[in-house]
């Protein structure tokens, strides 16, 4: 059986409901909707969860004026699957995504994200939202399940798991960067290849209801900071494989990401987007090279380290600062949760 269309929004009566100010309405206000999620960033990697080694300001900056989450979990250990049911709103495995699309062509390449699924862009585009992915889809290399097949009017970004932050080739050096439905040469450092074209969508679709989903690569591998060469495709260099090395990058990485998130945030101030704009941060699964804080295991293992992840809530006006949810909750919730806000119905699916 699917999940039920009529269950409770875990998510809604976590965030939104109890802190609505009074007289104000949902379906009413049509709220913009950011999402952005972090690739295998662990529970342990941010400041505001703990980590001592180096800071996240613009992280912790929007926890402390929304809601920071210590029981959160993504819906799998893995990129895709997660991806999968983030997108659906119900188990990846019904969306017939189990397991990590591979890029290897001797492996399940050629697989993806069916266009029969109804997904969260879809849903969005029908009630009037404008919607846009920057960044890391994962849901099929094939150009039929590229995300303008999946309710998207716009994306810029990759579709394998993950690529040269340089160069742009993926794991067996295809290039891997698109606009659209056309590969684009697009030189640049990923993070700030994502960040310049959310900021940009933000700026030019602000006078109606957008949905903007910022899918960063960091703290994916390969580890290369703004600075560091490319390691794959034609110009590519040796990799440092050294412990120091992987540190140093990792640590750039996520503050390059953070830095991104700052701008975003910027952006929706400057532009006074804030009061009606919920944005909601979170990562794909645990970390396997990072921290996962005090918990047990990393991506692809079930124990909590692969799938309790940090997440974010943050719609000033809407949401108590400072606000810490101890309760469970999972990124399936949030398909069916944005829906409720936007004041669209959950699709109907047999």
């Amino acid at each position: 059986m699917n999940r039920p269309a009529n269950r409770i929004l875990i998510l809604t009566a976590l965030i939104v409901l109890p802190l609505l100010l009074p007289g104000t309405g949902l379906a009413e206000s049509r709220p913009n909707i950011i999402l952005i999620m972090a690739d295998d960033l662990g529970y342990g990697d941010l400041s505001c969860y703990g980590n001592q080694e180096f800071s996240t300001p613009n992280l912790d900056r929007l926890a402390s004026e929304g809601m920071r989450f210590t029981d959160f979990h993504s819906s799998g250990p893995v990129c895709s699957p997660t991806r999968a049911g983030l997108m659906t709103g119900r188990y990846q495995q019904r969306a017939g995504i189990p397991g990590v699309i591979m890029a290897r062509f001797d492996a399940n390449r050629h697989h993806g994200l069916q266009i029969e699924e109804i997904t969260l862009a879809e849903q969005l585009k029908s009630a009037g939202y404008t919607t846009a992915i920057f960044g890391k889809w994962h849901l099929g290399y094939s150009e039929r399940f590229n995300p303008l097949h999946h309710g998207f009017d716009h994306f810029e970004g990759y579709v394998s798991g993950n690529i040269d932050y340089k160069s742009h080739f993926d794991q067996v050096e295809v290039f891997d960067w698109w606009k659209g439905l056309v590969k684009s040469e697009e030189p640049g450092y990923t993070t700030h290849l994502i960040t310049r074209n959310a900021v940009s969508f933000i700026e030019q679709h602000q006078d109606r209801p957008f949905f903007l989903y910022v899918a960063h690569e960091s703290p994916h591998y390969p580890f290369q900071g703004p600075g560091d060469p490319p390691i794959r495709g034609p110009k590519k260099t040796d990799l440092d494989d050294s412990l120091e090395f992987k540190q140093r990058a990792y640590r750039e990485m996520i503050q390059e990401m953070d830095l991104g998130i700052g701008e975003i945030i910027n952006t929706l101030e400057r532009l006074e987007l804030s009061s009606n704009t919920l944005v909601f941060f979170l990562s794909d699964n645990g970390a396997s090279f990072g921290s996962n804080g005090i918990l047990r295991g990393q991506k692809g293992q079930l124990w909590e380290g692969g799938h309790r992840v940090p997440a974010i809530a943050s719609w000033p006006g809407r949401i108590k600062p400072g606000t810490v949810c101890r309760d469970t909750a999972i990124s399936l919730d949030l398909a069916p949760t944005i829906w409720e806000i936007a004041g669209t119905a959950p699709p109907i699916r047999t």
